[in-house]
């Protein structure tokens, strides 16, 4: 198993399996994730968690707290209205910014990263002998690619990469979340999504019984 989360894993699994791969959106150019340089921009507002991810991080805080120095009282806060769910933030310091941080991001950071960007879960996970992800949120570890579930306009889940073109949280206001991070926004330096992306790539085709490197060749 490549993830805790098991229900969330079912879920994921059946919509790999139907999901129409955006074979072109995830040709397009973009840079390998660089800590040095990106400093977790991605990571500066938290995540949002399914239930049984809430539950899993909270059992991991309250069974080895010693692992995660510096934690607030809270980690996990309630959000939208009680709606939902999400790790807390805690204001950064200018030494943990990018230096072409987005002005329209706010400057806090995820309280389970360290103060070089890397995420404490993470470490955890690959200290007890995991894979890396394997305690992370799904949403963490699989960005930049998105997996769109089914509606009126698609008649079957969509995994593609977030672009300007097509970021979900882009609006009049608001030019986006994760095409405006490093890994998120097109890069002529770079290379071809699904190879900079094969490490996720691989754990969604070890996840969902179907081989999505295949499909690029």
């Amino acid at each position: 198993m490549i993830t805790a989360y098991r229900e969330t894993a079912e879920i994921v699994r059946a919509q790999i399996r139907e999901a129409k791969i955006d074979l072109k959106a995830l040709r397009k150019p973009i840079r390998a994730c660089e800590i040095s340089r990106c400093r977790a921009t991605c990571c500066h507002d938290g995540v949002y968690l399914s239930q049984e991810e809430k539950r899993g991080i909270e059992a991991l805080i309250t069974e080895h707290g010693d692992a995660f120095n510096d934690l607030p009282e809270r980690a996990i806060i309630s959000a939208r209205a009680g709606m939902a769910w999400k790790t807390a933030t805690r204001p950064a310091k200018e030494s943990e910014i990018a230096a072409d941080y987005p002005s329209h991001f706010p400057k806090t950071r995820c309280v389970f990263l360290d103060h070089e960007g890397y995420c404490s879960i993470q470490s955890w996970s690959m200290q007890q002998g995991r894979e890396p992800w394997f305690d992370k949120p799904l949403t963490c570890w699989i960005h930049p690619l998105i997996l769109l579930p089914r509606n009126a306009e698609r008649s079957q889940p969509l995994l593609t990469l977030v672009t300007p073109e097509n970021d979900p949280q882009t609006s009049k206001s608001y030019p986006g979340f994760a095409s405006c991070t490093h890994c998120g926004r097109p890069d002529q330096e770079g290379k071809p999504a699904y190879q900079v992306l094969e490490k996720e790539l691989e754990a969604l085709s070890l996840l969902s019984g179907r081989d999505l490197l295949s499909e690029f060749k």
